[in-house]
């Protein structure tokens, strides 16, 4: 069974990884923090004259460049004039050009939200009536494609390698501190610092196309990394690298100089380490806590200390889960983990997720606002899906602490069966030896007696053993290889079977599995945790649709998700199946639209490319194209589809389904 184990480990962890990248990949485009709350003009109004400029409000503070707030004619031509100017970080205007003339007039924006997310978005609004527009409103947006996967990618990494950190060292100080000798635990720490610091640099190169341009190829502009580096998410990823610089001073104590001190002289040491090694993952955590979620809204000073214990409570369960279930299959055969140090680690664990509780309670009242919120809103939607990960993970816990008390009941039974059998291979080992010294004695017995013959031959005799000398040394040398080959056998054959005998032990083999449970679905909560804290706070989206009329009047109900099944072909082989389009809720204002394309027998199958332009006759608006983003095989996605007025839309679907085939279909729907 023991043998099956590895190979079994691998799997599960493989699996459990690509749960949570799907999980990551699946997540779409990274959701803005701070919600567009109103503008002026209003989106999809139609005002008789002018105006001197157009302004956005947003639920927070945002920051913006010379080119975030921009707004088109419906030739696509610029019309705003000059930078644009706020007072209080929520509102922010530009000037419009005199004299424009009557039209569907388009307004963009990309800003930078307090919480570190970028904000993109766009809207419509007409002068005298609305007009066709060329303008394409829903190309490539900040934290979109390769970079924002790359930049959420780089942020659950982060989590993991400061989890695997703080945690593991925390198991070592807490739990075990013999486990600082440990060959496996020492990687698994080290690596979590070798991620954590990947990750953090990774996150800083990013960040400036992440929130700018989207393309890859400006992460190594030095410019853009400076602009970064005087925002205050550059700052944060900034003081993260200096506090690692201080955290591999901590490793590298817990696993040499300590390591190396005597029981005793650990004791002295060890309320240093714990000490110094609080402050350091204190530190880390806060710089996440003091430029995200926590660091914006309301009670921002209460809840970053709130969200550092969090953070910690999160390192000190998961990292030490991790820690168990390595030092559980891959310590050493010779250093069993003692059952007191699993007890200590229960103590912890329990104490973990009781501050986890409390403090994430908090965290939900302070970013939901209201029960409706768990339902209503994509936030509160993942946060059930988080907390019933927690409860899941509880669950398992309490198996594994019932293995860990049918442990501590078998530990005096199976320390005297070790005990045993390390005698019985003590005196197995004496008999050998005896029997080795009573060979020789009877080999030095039946020596031939000294012969009586001549000289001649005693000289014979004498010029043979010369002669033989060097093939002796030889024989020796070969003697002594053999003999340590034969002390690596037995010290393999001791090993494996007192790794037999370990995993023989019912209760130590299901503490095993459900430590293994436990962290499988650690790995998955970690991912839903990432995706959550890309997502837009309930209470922030809530107030969105509350303040902005064009989404929340009675004007334009929610009328459900609108479903188009439209079948095309391109003429090419392969070139014939069906697109699905998605709109939710098909209303005036923001849209969440999905695209499927199937085969004829309904298998989903990727294109080259797939295009959706809405059209709006009756009141000559449109076409506006939206380019939605590849999410999976066969589905794409596009979020904040803006539909400017109630009417029967033409949903046209541009498929290409190579370099010169592709086809256009469209089919009306009732929007709003």
């Amino acid at each position: 069974m023991s043998q099956t184990i590895a190979p079994r480990v691998r799997t599960v962890v493989l699996l459990l990884l690509a749960a949570a990248c799907a999980l990551l990949a699946g997540a779409g485009p990274a959701s803005a923090h701070a919600a567009l709350t109103g503008s002026d003009p209003r989106q999809g109004a139609v005002v008789d004259k002018a105006p001197a400029q157009v302004s956005l409000t947003f639920s927070e503070s945002v920051s913006m460049d010379a080119d975030s707030l921009r707004v088109f004619d419906p030739k696509g031509e610029r019309v705003d004039d000059g930078e644009p100017s706020g007072t209080n970080g929520t509102t922010y205007s530009v000037k419009l050009h005199a004299g424009l003339p009557d039209g569907t007039y388009t307004v963009t924006y990309q800003v930078v939200s307090a919480d570190s997310h970028p904000v993109a978005g766009a809207y419509t609004f007409s002068i005298g009536a609305p007009s066709e527009t060329s303008v394409s409103v829903y190309g490539p947006a900040a934290g979109d494609g390769i970079v924002g996967w790359l930049y959420g990618l780089g942020r659950y990494v982060s989590y993991a390698g400061f989890t695997v950190l703080v945690g593991g060292a925390a198991f070592v100080l807490t739990c075990w501190p013999r486990g600082s000798g440990i060959r496996a635990l020492q990687r698994l720490v080290v690596s979590g610092w070798l991620a954590l610091t990947a990750a953090t640099l990774l996150l800083l190169l990013l960040r400036g196309s992440y929130t700018g341009s989207g393309k890859l190829g400006d992460v190594f502009d030095l410019n853009l990394l400076g602009e970064v580096l005087q925002t205050k998410t550059g700052a944060s990823l900034v003081s993260r690298l200096l506090l690692l610089a201080a955290a591999a001073l901590f490793v590298a104590v817990l696993f040499g100089a300590y390591d190396k001190r005597e029981d005793e002289e650990k004791r002295d040491l060890t309320f240093g380490l714990r000490i110094g090694g609080t402050v350091v993952a204190a530190g880390l955590a806060a710089t996440w806590a003091m430029s995200e979620h926590a660091s914006v809204g309301l009670q921002a000073g209460l809840a970053m200390p709130v969200d550092v214990v969090h953070l910690l409570a999160m390192a000190t369960w998961l990292g030490g889960l991790t820690a168990l279930l390595v030092t559980l299959y891959r310590a050493p055969a010779d250093t069993p983990l003692p059952t007191v140090a699993v007890r200590r680690f229960s103590r912890v664990a329990f104490g973990s997720v009781v501050a986890l509780v409390v403090t994430g309670t908090y965290q939900s009242w302070r970013q939901l606002g209201s029960w409706t919120a768990f339902t209503d809103t994509r936030y509160g939607r993942l946060l059930l899906v988080k907390i019933g990960l927690v409860a899941v993970l509880v669950g398992i816990a309490y198996l594994s602490r019932r293995w860990t008390a049918q442990l501590a009941e078998a530990a005096p039974a199976i320390a005297r069966q070790r005990e045993k059998d390390q005698a019985d291979a003590f005196t197995g080992r004496k008999t050998e030896k005896a029997e080795a010294a009573g060979k020789t004695t009877e080999e030095s017995k039946a020596a031939p007696k000294a012969s009586s013959a001549s000289k001649a031959d005693e000289g014979a005799t004498r010029t043979a053993k010369d002669s033989a000398r060097s093939s002796g040394a030889t024989k020796g040398s070969g003697t002594s290889q053999r003999a340590a080959q034969l002390a690596r056998q037995r010290a393999a054959v001791d090993a494996a079977r007192q790794k037999r005998q370990r995993d023989a032990d019912p209760h130590r083999f299901g503490l095993r599995r459900s430590v293994l449970a436990e962290a499988g679905v650690a790995v998955v909560l970690l991912a839903v945790t990432t995706v959550l804290t890309q997502t837009e706070p309930g209470r922030t989206e809530e107030e969105a649709k509350a303040a902005n009329p064009s989404t929340a009047s009675p004007s334009a109900p929610s009328t459900g998700t609108v479903t188009l099944d439209m079948p095309f072909d391109t003429g090419s082989q392969n070139g014939k199946g069906v697109v699905r389009v998605e709109l939710d809720p098909a209303r005036v204002g923001a849209n969440d639209m999905h695209l499927y394309v199937e085969r004829p027998n309904g298998n989903a199958f990727d294109i080259p490319e797939v295009k959706v332009a809405f059209t709006l006759e009756a009141k000559n608006i449109g076409p506006l194209p939206v380019v939605p983003d590849h999410i999976t095989t066969g589905h794409w996605s596009a979020s904040g589809v803006q539909i400017p007025m109630a009417g029967d839309w033409e949903v046209a679907v541009t498929v290409r389904t190579s370099d010169i085939d592709q086809v256009t279909v469209s089919k009306n729907a009732q929007i709003g």
